[in-house]
């Protein structure tokens, strides 16, 4: 019989931290009660009421739509300043271009949200943009902040990759532009899903940098519910998260299920080449030998 040691037990309590509240979360969106703290039965009329709640159901469609430009934008930009950083080894300047990249990694997004305000009050004031800050203003910090999470991610797929097979690829006649597209890019495609769902967690989360950079009419979720928690939280939070956890999951799922797939695939063709190389080499010798007797 084993033992019940000390790392099992840290494992389930760390567990249970982590994803026990999120389970009383869900709970309790099911809580008939207008009192989140008290139980008053089963019911979906929370979820419901989300369709009525036009001003909520507003501010998750404008956090998802900022989510996904941020994710596509943060991934660009970071992908590019990650293979500058890895491939293009001396130029001038290249120890502040790094520093620049990580800097909003631990600098507070009080500095850079307040940096980003004055920045855009300043624009606006010599060349009338933006007008107003809106949505725009916010994708632009949430790009800022989220481009350096993927420049390091993909920066560490970079270096670990085997060059031979690029050199190959131009050796063969493949201009640089291509080798990135069609062999850079594929081995890379891991790391730019990991750093697209960073940013994209990162931007749906953020509630400092959007509180300075946006304007009338943008509020975030993430804003909504801070200003909903401050008069005590609503049944409708409740549901809304809970439908937010329900969709992480679902694409954390697909991504694990399709990723695990196409690794499985990518196996299968390893070995069938093998195979067929083996028995390709296998055949010449067999004639040899039958000529030779």
């Amino acid at each position: 019989m084993k033992r019940f040691g000390f790392s099992k037990f840290m494992l389930i309590f760390g567990l249970m931290f982590i994803y026990l509240p999120m389970l009383i979360l869900v709970i309790y969106s099911f809580n008939a009660s207008k009192l989140v703290t008290v139980w008053g039965g089963w019911s979906v009329k929370w979820y419901v009421g989300l369709l009525d709640n036009t001003q909520l159901m507003g501010s998750v469609v404008r956090s998802l739509e900022i989510a996904c430009y941020t994710a596509i934008a943060a991934v660009a930009l970071g992908t590019l300043a990650a293979f500058v950083l890895t491939r293009v080894t001396r130029f001038k300047g290249r120890t502040l271009f790094g520093g620049l990249v990580t800097a909003p990694l631990v600098m507070p997004e009080v500095i850079t949200g307040l940096s980003l305000l004055l920045l855009f009050v300043a624009m606006a004031q010599l060349i009338g943009w933006p007008q107003e800050r809106g949505i725009v203003t916010i994708w632009i910090a949430h790009t800022t902040f989220c481009a350096a999470y993927v420049a390091v991610v993909v920066s560490a797929r970079l270096r670990e990759l085997d060059l031979s097979i690029e050199e190959a690829a131009m050796d063969l006649g493949a201009k640089p532009f291509k080798v990135f597209f069609l062999i850079t890019i594929p081995m890379i495609a891991p790391s730019l899903a990991a750093g697209g769902m960073m940013s994209f967690a990162l931007s749906l989360d953020d509630l400092v940098l959007a509180s300075f950079v946006s304007g009338p009419g943008s509020t975030t979720l993430p804003m909504e519910v801070f200003s909903a928690v401050r008069l005590g939280v609503k049944p409708e939070i409740n549901a809304v998260a809970s439908l937010i956890l329900l969709a992480v999951s679902l694409v954390t799922f697909l991504v694990w299920y399709f990723g695990r797939r196409a690794e499985a695939n990518r196996k299968r063709a390893i070995q069938e080449a093998m195979d067929q190389t083996a028995s390709e080499s296998w055949q010449p010798g067999k004639r040899m030998a039958g000529a030779t007797a």
